[in-house]
Formats: structure tokens, C-alpha cells, sequence
């Protein structure tokens, strides 16, 4: 059985303003929508709302326990366009080469840096976004919590961008979500 993720249990979609959200992400026409580390699925069950039958929402993490209460959730509410996986997406995430439009991190990669694993989820990422997709971060301001991690691991959007620069990612806008997040786009 794998181990516990840091932040498992724990969701800052409370903490976002939801319609900013969906003004930085364009969720129009048939996508493939990919949620790394989704916890509960929080984020996933309402971009699925969002795009019902006009697309997919992938969602996957280590922990197992989440991914049970996503899919019964995802059940109880109708949603047939959710594919909710426990896997390990630092090593292999179960999607073909460049088959996601976008890839959603909320408020996960400062726990991927902690732990090491960042490179490895930032490969496969890079591997199953389509050429033109889109890598959206949210992660929590640098400054003092809670709520949120301690202020040493949270990362500005400056380092947000040296993270990802390496892997091919171009920035795009940084919006504020609310008062202790925030939203980054990245282009390929």
C-alpha cells in the first residue's frame, strides 16, 4: 500500500474564487482534461460539471481512500465523464502521449517538490500534454499561513516559473484566486 501524501484530505478549492478559475481555463469543445494529485476530487467534480458530455476529466492520485470518495461522488451526482485512477503519477501516468488539452496542479507541486517527486510528475506531464495544451498551477501565495503549507515550501509564481521553465513550459498569466491563492497558466 503506498504511502499517506502529504496534503491527503486536505482541498483549497474553498479557499479560490471558482468563476476566476474558469475565466483563466478555456474548458470550450471537446477536451481531456487532466487533474494530478486530485485528493477528493474536489476541482475534478466541478470541471467535469463544466464540460458534461463534451469531454473527459482524468483524475488521478496516490491516495487511495480520495480517489474512492471522488468516484462515489462522481456517482452520486451523475457524472459518467470522470475517470478517477490511484496511480503513482511521478512515475507512469496511465495516458497516452500527447492525449491531454489541459492538466490541472492545485495546490500540489510545492508537496511534489518536498517530497521529491516533482521531476518525475513533471515528465509524465509533459509527455501526455498535446503540443498546444495547457498546464494550469494553482498553488498558495508566498506568504504566512494557515491556511496552507509554511510559508518555506510555498513557491511565488517567480519560482513557479524557474520549476517549470526547464521542462519546456512557457508562462503565461498569473491571476490572483482569492486571498491566499493563486492561478498560473503554462504553454508548451
Amino acid at each position: 500500500m503506498p504511502h499517506k501524501p502529504i496534503a491527503a484530505g486536505k482541498s483549497s478549492f474553498d479557499l479560490i474564487d471558482f468563476a476566476t478559475f474558469l475565466s483563466a481555463v478555456d474548458l470550450n469543445g471537446e477536451i481531456v482534461f487532466m487533474d494530478v494529485a486530485c485528493g477528493i476530487g474536489n476541482y475534478a467534480i466541478e470541471i467535469a460539471r463544466q464540460i458534461r458530455d463534451k469531454g473527459t476529466v482524468h483524475a488521478f492520485d496516490l491516495w487511495e481512500e480520495g480517489i474512492t470518495k471522488l468516484r462515489l461522488k462522481a456517482s452520486s451526482l451523475g457524472l459518467e465523464n470522470i475517470e478517477a485512477t490511484v496511480c503513482d503519477v511521478s512515475k507512469k501516468i496511465p495516458l497516452g502521449d500527447h492525449t491531454v488539452d489541459i492538466c490541472l496542479m492545485a495546490t500540489v507541486l510545492h508537496d511534489l517538490i518536498e517530497d521529491g517527486t516533482h521531476d518525475g510528475t513533471l515528465k509524465e506531464i509533459v509527455r501526455v500534454l498535446k503540443p498546444a495544451g495547457q498546464l494550469v498551477v494553482v498553488e498558495f501565495k508566498k506568504i504566512p499561513g494557515p491556511p496552507g503549507p509554511p510559508e518555506k515550501v510555498r513557491l511565488s509564481p517567480g519560482e513557479l516559473n524557474a520549476v517549470l521553465l526547464p521542462f519546456g513550459f512557457h508562462p503565461g498569466r498569473t491571476r490572483e484566486l482569492g486571498a491566499v491563492t493563486y492561478l498560473s497558466t503554462f504553454s508548451r
